[in-house]
């Protein structure tokens, strides 16, 4: 495998990586209302979800959902109903206060958050799909396991460096007043942008 592939799969990956979707919304409300540790520790939930999936990818998961759709669109279903639960959530608490000194109770809840994150990753099989789309071009079938093992380090750093960003600049004051003078608007706004991706989740 060639220097030039592996660069090429980091980079498309961090692409999609960044490109928004339900991680940006949970890590987005998480960090404004639970404070920077809460959000990192989400994010390595993400990176570990995101590594489990480029790890099945490259052991021929992709495949299998092209043999057994059942199996695809039964975890599809899992993911949409996660997500949409989250949605409902978010929506019947928009109006609940958020106090600031839960914010500085953040680090209690680092393993809620880790859990949280790994498993709106882990319930979505989209990103198998992409990882075996992506892989099955750039990847070679005799590829070395010390190449395979960069590839998933590099997917796992990916997408957790990206989401401790959007934890950084959601957990900062001026972004946490921002978010407390409009909780309800942003809540519901953040509510339906999840229903919605629930929706064509299940749909795709």
């Amino acid at each position: 495998m060639s220097l030039a592939a592996f660069w090429t799969i980091v980079l498309i990956h961090l692409a999609a990586a960044i490109s928004p979707g339900p991680s940006f919304v949970v890590s987005a409300r998480s960090a404004a209302t639970q404070g920077f540790q809460y959000g990192v520790a989400l994010a390595v939930g993400f990176g570990l979800g995101a590594l489990l999936w480029a790890t099945v990818a490259l052991a021929g998961i992709s495949l299998v959902f092209e043999l057994v759709p059942g199996i695809h669109h039964a975890l599809k279903i899992t993911g949409a109903g996660f997500l949409f639960y989250l949605a409902i959530r978010m929506w019947f608490s928009a109006t609940e206060p958020v106090e600031m000194q839960r914010i500085s109770r953040a680090s209690r809840t680092k393993f809620e958050a880790f859990r949280l994150g790994f498993w709106v990753f882990a319930t979505n099989p989209k990103p198998a799909v992409f990882f075996g789309a992506v892989f099955a071009g750039l990847v070679p079938t005799d590829a070395p396991l010390p190449w395979l093992a960069a590839i998933v380090s590099a997917v796992f750093i990916n997408e957790t460096g990206w989401y401790i960003i959007v934890a950084r600049v959601f957990s900062l004051p001026r972004a946490q007043q921002i978010y407390l003078k409009m909780k309800t608007t942003f809540d519901r706004v953040f509510a339906g942008v999840l229903a919605i991706l629930s929706i064509r989740l299940v749909s795709s």
